[in-house]
């Protein structure tokens, strides 16, 4: 298979090019990951001095982590954003660092769109020193139903189906990717975040500002035609609350994992266990303790 697959490498850094001229207020996504990244990172009891950043885009991350007094390097595929944050231009899966250069290496929005995720991983995994730290956070299995729908009556109006949305990663599969890629100590979680938006083109407006729209390889991409567009508008809209806004549900992965390091605790033996999960987990008797509450993510956010 061609390494240009799934996704167009060349479309992808034109994508990110378009993105660095739009307005830094669509990037509220990024930001609010970012800092769920950087309460992670507070938790951590180690100090860090020199982080690598993939896919920088804006710099809202590697500028947080600049305040705390670490020294970052910041790396893009799009020109645009690797100049503006005065770092490398080049692809998470194909642009080795110098191995154990780094003490932490962070990625926000990104990973979900390079073509060898498990070469990234890797390549991540050898920039950092022993006992060094990987968090990121990108996209996953679970985002965007509202606009799947809207894409599934666009091809039913136009009379066929075809690729429209990017493949996504669930958190068992992300979490053998990191255990692959010789991290240890390995969690991956999920994070569930909605947004409101007035209708489709608000939507597409702000994944076209965080460069998120579709970049699959031409052979996998037909243009949408005007009565496909139309069909997806009004499926979208029929998805709409009371007040005329239709809500959407990103589910945000969250990937965290070690250098291996001849010091560090490990897991322990499987079968060594003196509890039992299933008791653990199991819910309260007789009316005693709090019921679990169903995940959201607090309250979704507002785009016009």
């Amino acid at each position: 298979m061609s390494e240009d697959l799934p996704f167009d490498r060349r479309l992808r850094r034109l994508r990110r090019d378009r993105a660095a001229l739009a307005g830094a207020d669509a990037d509220y996504l990024v930001r609010h990951a970012a800092d769920e990244l950087l309460e992670r990172l507070d938790l951590v009891t180690r100090r860090f001095s020199r982080a690598l950043d993939l896919g920088t885009g804006r710099g809202y991350l590697a500028g947080r982590l600049r305040e705390r007094g670490l020294d970052v390097v910041s790396l893009d595929a799009g020109a645009r954003f690797a100049a503006a944050a005065g770092g490398v231009q080049g692809d998470e899966d194909r642009t080795p660092m110098a191995e154990g250069a780094f003490d932490l290496v962070v990625s926000v929005g990104a990973l979900d769109t390079v073509n060898d995720l498990p070469g990234a991983l890797i390549l991540a995994r050898r920039a950092l020193r022993p006992d060094g730290l990987f968090l990121a956070a990108f996209a996953g299995a679970g985002s965007l139903p509202r606009l799947r729908a809207a894409m599934a009556a666009a091809d039913e109006a136009e009379g066929g189906a075809t690729p429209r949305l990017h493949p996504q990663i669930d958190v068992r599969a992300a979490g053998d990717l990191v255990q692959r890629a010789g991290f240890a100590l390995p969690v991956v979680d999920a994070e569930r975040v909605e947004v409101r938006y007035s209708g489709l083109p608000s939507l597409v407006a702000d994944l076209r500002a965080m460069a998120a729209t579709n970049i699959l390889a031409s052979r996998l991409r037909r243009p949408l035609g005007r009565r496909g567009y139309a069909a997806a508008i009004a499926a979208f809209a029929a998805a709409a609350e009371p007040d005329g806004k239709t809500r959407e549900r990103f589910e945000i992965l969250h990937l965290s994992g070690w250098a291996p390091a001849p010091d560090q605790p490990k897991p322990a033996r499987r079968g060594s266990a003196t509890a039992s999960l299933a008791e653990a987990l199991a819910p309260p008797r007789n009316g005693e303790g709090d019921q679990p509450q169903a995940g959201g993510g607090g309250p979704p956010l507002q785009r016009l």
